[in-house]
């Protein structure tokens, strides 16, 4: 028996260095087959470039897309906030404008109500502009009256305001 396990043993050493070399003489047994013939490891690299750039275009394509529409949305919030800022200014500057009106009409009126001379001592220590607004929202003779009360320097400046207000050469923009 102890004959037999030797010549067992022996073969199954032999076994696989024989499989082995039945392998290596049948001709193209590992070698990988290509339909299109022999292509080289450049060639298999272009392929597969090639393969794969519409996909990734596509994929870089909907990237941007998704990009430009969060942009879109963000320049949509931010336009949106600055109507709602817009028509808030817009309001404020209309209260503001009509306040104005009536301040302005008031003070004209409290003018209209004064003596003269009082009125010149009060309109010539306020802003050139000012006083030149109210003086010309008064009628002539009033408004006469209170520049001859006033300082003839002042009166002259007030009288240089008021004239250049109706000049049609001169700028609407008071700037």
């Amino acid at each position: 028996m102890n004959a037999d396990m030797t010549v067992l043993k022996f073969l199954r050493r032999l076994a696989l260095p024989a499989a082995g070399l039945v392998l290596l003489s049948i001709p193209g047994a590992f070698a990988q087959e290509h339909p299109e013939g022999d292509i080289t490891s450049q060639d298999e690299i272009k392929q597969f470039c090639t393969n794969i750039a519409d996909p990734a275009r596509d994929q870089r394509y909907l990237l941007q897309k998704q990009e430009l529409e969060k942009l879109r949305a963000d320049i949509d919030a931010r336009m949106a906030e600055m109507d709602k800022r817009k028509a808030e200014y817009q309001d404020w500057l209309k209260r503001r404008d009509d306040f104005l009106k009536q301040a302005e009409a008031g003070l004209t009126e409290i003018y209209r109500k004064m003596k003269p001379d009082a009125a010149a001592i009060q309109l010539q220590d306020m802003k050139i502009e000012v006083a030149s607004a109210v003086i010309m929202r008064l009628g002539p003779r009033q408004s006469s009256l209170i520049l001859n009360e006033m300082d003839p320097q002042k009166a002259a400046a007030i009288a240089s305001v008021i004239a250049s207000a109706s000049d049609p050469n001169t700028s609407k923009d008071p700037s």
